[in-house]
Order: structure tokens, then C-alpha cells, then sequence
């Protein structure tokens, strides 16, 4: 980011929050990017692959920190600019691909709850997507017939073109209840009634709990489940497209909590779910749908618990035999993030530094000279060139540049001596490789 570009300021403050925070932003990631242009690059191609009708299944693993959730919200933010509708969640002992406790389902209503438009760019855009779709067939049918706004024929005529669409569905799995869902949602739309618009999103986010309530208020025979979620979920690919939408991206963090299930039964359960997702985008089953999954290493690669313990996805996960000595290939199905060299650790603190200047409106006292040696003294640590983050260089740079602005009688001298750059979530991936160990 040239030093001349000016960033609003409200992207400027949510960016510097997150990162002293230690989290990812979820807007003005184009801001800070660095590195990474070859899995970017690939990604953006699954991009392509998804627009023109195909599919994709991705893995991106690295240690904690080492920029897999950044990367899936700069993929978040490149297929929202290029018309995709993305939906994004992460994982969590209450949200899982499946469980006994409806852990499937629960993802699936964070999944449609953060779905997300260039219109709704904040999640909560299915309502958005719907009724800009209805707006757009109202706008076409009365050009193409010369019906009047509001009158009865022209209504008829956009459900009949509704029901054209919908009546796709019909062929799939669960196709005629989504379709039903659809319908009703566009009649409460038309006629007022929002009882039965809002009846309609809920039956589409997987909110009613059983058949009976659905049926007291939609014309459905059944209900999202925690056994049909994936299914609906193919469905909900195929409306998007319907919509205007290039398709939906799937992005799902936090893998991990996967491998953490403790239960050998409910974690193989879960891998196989994920292995019917690659199947299915791999083998040609989807059309207009892909999934990027976020993990560590020990999640994809421990042939104890990880994925490499479930033989199908272990044969179908493991890299390419003749990638070594660093080199990687990037039409796998696996992503390995490795660290960021120290000119790139530079050149995202310089964008880090520059985005503070503006934010408050000061020319922080940190020398490019002076960046080097912060850079470099966080290179020199023992274990940094496996251990030293993104996360924790850059969330102790920003803590420094927040100490400075408000403390004018400090110095970057002075200050520097108390920072130590260590590797702190290093902690979390020791307690993860003995979490099961048992005397």
C-alpha cells in the first residue's frame, strides 16, 4: 500500500482494533496483504473453476497465527467483488459437520445467518438476495408483457416465473420443499404479508424445530436437519444461481475442533462428512458450489485423530510425492501456509505503520531503519523460524505504535527493550498434540 493512498477511517479503525486484538478484520484486508500470491492465485482460479459451473474442495493448514483465517477473508472479500454469495462460519464444540446434538444443523444456520452479497456484504443477505431477485423478474415481466405495477397480472406472471426457476429444484434431493419455501416466500412478499415472508427465511435458515410447527405455517413436508443440512445446502448453491449470483463460497475456520472431538465414533462421523464434500466437488457432483476449509497441520496430518486417520481422506489429502525440498503444489487439495519471510514481515509492518498515521492523524516515530531492527530481533528468537507468527509480530507492533502515539514523551528506544516476541499461541499447539495423552 503506497504511503499517498488515503483509507477511510472507519477501515482504518476496524483494522487496527482487530489487529491489536489479535484477530482478522473482517473489511480493509486489501490494506495489509502480503505474500501469498501463489495460494492466492490459486484460489482465485477455484474462483473461476466455481463461476463456470465446476466446483472446488480446498484445505488451508498452518500453525496458529500464521495467516489461514486472513487468507480465507481476502478469498471472503475478492469473491464478493466478483458477484458470489459467500458463506462463512467457524467451527466450535457447538458447531460441527455432525453431531448428536444437532452440531451439523448449527452450522448450517451459522452458515445461512453469515451468508453474504456485494449488497450485503455483512451477512445477512439472503432476505437481500431474495428480494432483489423478485424486484429484478417484477421489472422484467412488466417490460416484456407492458403490465402495470401492482396489478394482478403482473403478479401472476412473476410467480409463474418463480415457479419456472423453483421447479428446477424439484430434481434434487429435498427439491420440492425448497421450492414450496421459496414460492412462499415471494407470496408474502407480494401480498403484504410478512408473517409469512419471515416464516419462509426461517424455514430456509433451518430455525423450526419441528415438522409440525413448519407445517402450521408454510405448505412443506419437512424440515432442515442435522442428517439434511448438507443437502439444503446444495439447494441453497443452486437458488443463488438462480438469483444472479456466480455461485457460493464456503468458508469454514477452525477445523481443528474437528480433531479435538474426544469421542472416536462422532470425529470419524465428521470426517466422513467432510470426505463426502471433497467427493462431491471433486468428482464433478457440484455445480456453482466450493469449500475452503481453515486447520492446523496436526488436524490434517496426525494419523492418530487427525484426517490422516480416517484412511479415504488420508490416500485422498496427502501431498504430491515429488513436492520436496519446499516446493508445493497448488492445485492440491491441501494449502500449506508457510511463514512469511522477514522482507514481508517488514513490508507489513511499513502498511501497518502507514495505516496508523492516518488513523490518528500523526507521524509515528518508527524509522524504516528502526522496523528493520524490530523485524530482525523478532527473526533472531529461538525457534522463531517456525514458531514467530504474523499474529504476534504484528499485534505487538501495533500495541507499540498505540503506546507511542499516547505516551509523546516515549521513544521507540525505550520501549522496544520490553517487548518479547514470543511465540505465545505455540503454547495452544503443544496442549493440542497432548490433548489426548493419558498415563
Amino acid at each position: 500500500m503506497a504511503a499517498n493512498i488515503t483509507v477511510p477511517r472507519r477501515i482504518c479503525t476496524a483494522v487496527l482494533s482487530s489487529l491489536s486484538a489479535g484477530v482478522v478484520p473482517r473489511t480493509g484486508l486489501e490494506y495489509i496483504a502480503i505474500g501469498r500470491t501463489r495460494e492466492i492465485a490459486a484460489m482465485l482460479e477455484d474462483l473461476q473453476t466455481v463461476e463456470d459451473g465446476g466446483s472446488a474442495f480446498r484445505l488451508i493448514t498452518g500453525r496458529y497465527g500464521s495467516g489461514k483465517s486472513f487468507l480465507l477473508q481476502l478469498l471472503r472479500g475478492h469473491a464478493l467483488e466478483r458477484g458470489f454469495a459467500v458463506a462463512d462460519c467457524d467451527l466450535s464444540p457447538e458447531r460441527r459437520l455432525t453431531g448428536a446434538k444437532g452440531q451439523g444443523l448449527a452450522t448450517y444456520r451459522e452458515l445461512t445467518r453469515n451468508l453474504s452479497c456485494k449488497a450485503a456484504p455483512d451477512g445477512g443477505g439472503l432476505p437481500v438476495i431474495l428480494t432483489r431477485w423478485v424486484a429484478a423478474l417484477q421489472v422484467a415481466q412488466a417490460k416484456e408483457h407492458g403490465y402495470a405495477p401492482g396489478s394482478p397480472e403482473l403478479a401472476q406472471a412473476v410467480e409463474v416465473a418463480i415457479l419456472e426457476a423453483v421447479n428446477r429444484f424439484s430434481g434434487m434431493v429435498h427439491g420440492f420443499d425448497f421450492a414450496a419455501a421459496v414460492t412462499a416466500f415471494y407470496r408474502g412478499m407480494a401480498g403484504g404479508d410478512d408473517v409469512l415472508k419471515q416464516a419462509a427465511l426461517r424455514w430456509l435458515r433451518g430455525e423450526y424445530p419441528t415438522k409440525t410447527e413448519a407445517r402450521k405455517e408454510l405448505p412443506v413436508s419437512d424440515i432442515i436437519t442435522d442428517e439434511s443440512w448438507y443437502d439444503y445446502l446444495k439447494l441453497l448453491s443452486a437458488l443463488m444461481v438462480e438469483t444472479g449470483q456466480k455461485g457460493l463460497i464456503v468458508l469454514i475456520d477452525e477445523a481443528v475442533n474437528l480433531y479435538k472431538i474426544v469421542q472416536s465414533v462422532a470425529r470419524e462421523s465428521n470426517y466422513e462428512k467432510l470426505l463426502n464434500m471433497f467427493n462431491d466437488a471433486t468428482q464433478g457432483r457440484l455445480s456453482h458450489l466450493a469449500f475452503f476449509f481453515g486447520g492446523t497441520p496436526q488436524f490434517v496430518e496426525d494419523t492418530r485423530r487427525g484426517l490422516y486417520s480416517y484412511e479415504a481422506l488420508r490416500s485422498r489429502l496427502r501431498a504430491n510425492r515429488f513436492a520436496e525440498g519446499g516446493i508445493q503444489d497448488y492445485a492440491g487439495p491441501v494449502l500449506t501456509l508457510q511463514p512469511l519471510t522477514p522482507e514481508e514481515l517488514l513490508a507489513l509492518l511499513q502498511r501497518v505503520r502507514t495505516l496508523h498515521a492516518q488513523r490518528y492523524d500523526w507521524t509515528p516515530p518508527v524509522s524504516d531503519p528502526q522496523l528493520v531492527a524490530f523485524v530482525t530481533d523478532a527473526a533472531s528468537r529461538m525457534g522463531a523460524d517456525v514458531m514467530l507468527t504474523p499474529r504476534e509480530v504484528v499485534r505487538d507492533f501495533t500495541g507499540l505504535l498505540n503506546l507511542l502515539q499516547q505516551n509523546p514523551d516515549a521513544s521507540f528506544e525505550t520501549l522496544v527493550k520490553t517487548v518479547e516476541f514470543t511465540p505465545a499461541d505455540a503454547r495452544a499447539e503443544v496442549e493440542e498434540d497432548f490433548a489426548a495423552f493419558t498415563l
